[in-house]
């Protein structure tokens, strides 16, 4: 009688892992929505390096005699009130608006990242005292703030860059410090001390990388708000001071009065401002959920 051998199962290998930040590249990718925020960002940045060679008009000179003129071949989106080419003046406020709200948030989270390195690092009475500074300015609702310092420094692209940065760090450096804290006592962590690094070495080698992730997502989720701040503060006259100076912000405060007979005006510099912020906020929870290591798969 023949002995049947064993059946044998042989089971695939699991997928080697190609690293954290491959594995997030990968699921980023794969996200539509994140995808489409990456496309109208792409496309805004595209607009605003390529204005000088795109824009059928200067943005700063008009025609009287063609003023308000509604959307046409001649003028995709119509003129203004001084007859300026309203197409044009979008495509150079993108280079304004992104490149101020980008800059804002970089400075922010500069300053924001070494208060809260400090603060998660030292700990102690330097925690507590810059902790509660942080309190105060949190307690200000962040355009507020803006307005206040703007109003101390005055106008300017400079200024505006400062107050819309300061007005954000607070926000970087109360999520730099819960990170850190939260790895104070992790295993790797114990392991450096043990091993005799110095508190420098400990906060700078082992703890910042792996406290990044969430001041990366945080910090494009807070370009698009940037972006709105600064037109905020370009409406409510706040803006670089300049009124030839083509910025979303300030086209809307010059369009205001027109929104019966000319809506138009109103409508494309505040779509310019919409779209764009969708695309950083898409962006923004894309690369959460693809940096979230519980979604690995």
């Amino acid at each position: 009688m023949a002995v049947q051998a064993p059946a044998v199962v042989v089971r695939a290998a699991p997928r080697a892992s190609r690293g954290l930040w491959r594995d997030a590249l990968r699921r980023l990718l794969r996200n539509g929505p994140a995808m489409l925020g990456l496309l109208f960002i792409a496309i805004f940045v595209a607009a605003a390096i390529l204005a000088p060679l795109i824009s059928p008009y200067d943005p700063t000179v008009g025609v009287i005699g063609e003023a308000k003129h509604g959307p046409s071949l001649q003028h995709l989106m119509g003129t203004d009130s001084v007859g300026r080419d309203e197409y044009s003046r979008v495509l150079f406020g993108a280079r304004i608006s992104l490149t101020v709200g980008s800059v804002a948030v970089l400075t922010g989270l500069v300053f924001g990242c070494l208060v809260g390195a400090l603060a998660g690092g030292a700990g102690g009475i330097v925690d507590t005292i810059l902790m509660r500074v942080v309190d105060v300015l949190l307690a200000v609702p962040g355009i507020l703030l803006a307005i206040g310092i703007v109003a101390w420094l005055g106008q300017g692209q400079l200024q505006i860059v400062l107050a819309v940065g300061i007005s954000y760090a607070p926000i970087f450096a109360r999520l730099l410090r819960g990170s850190l804290l939260a790895l104070r006592e992790s295993d790797y962590v114990m392991a450096a001390r043990s091993m005799g690094a110095s508190p420098a070495r400990v906060l700078l080698r082992h703890m910042l990388p792996n406290a990044l992730t969430p001041l990366i997502v945080q910090a494009t989720l807070a370009a698009a708000t940037a972006i709105i701040d600064v037109a905020g503060l370009g409406f409510l006259g706040l803006g670089p001071g300049d009124p030839r100076v083509a910025e979303w912000g300030e086209m809307l405060t010059g369009s205001a009065g027109f929104l019966q007979n000319a809506p138009y005006l109103i409508f494309f510099p505040g779509a310019a401002i919409v779209i764009s912020a969708i695309g950083f906020n898409l962006l923004g929870d894309g690369l959460r959920e693809a940096l979230d290591p519980r979604l690995k798969r």
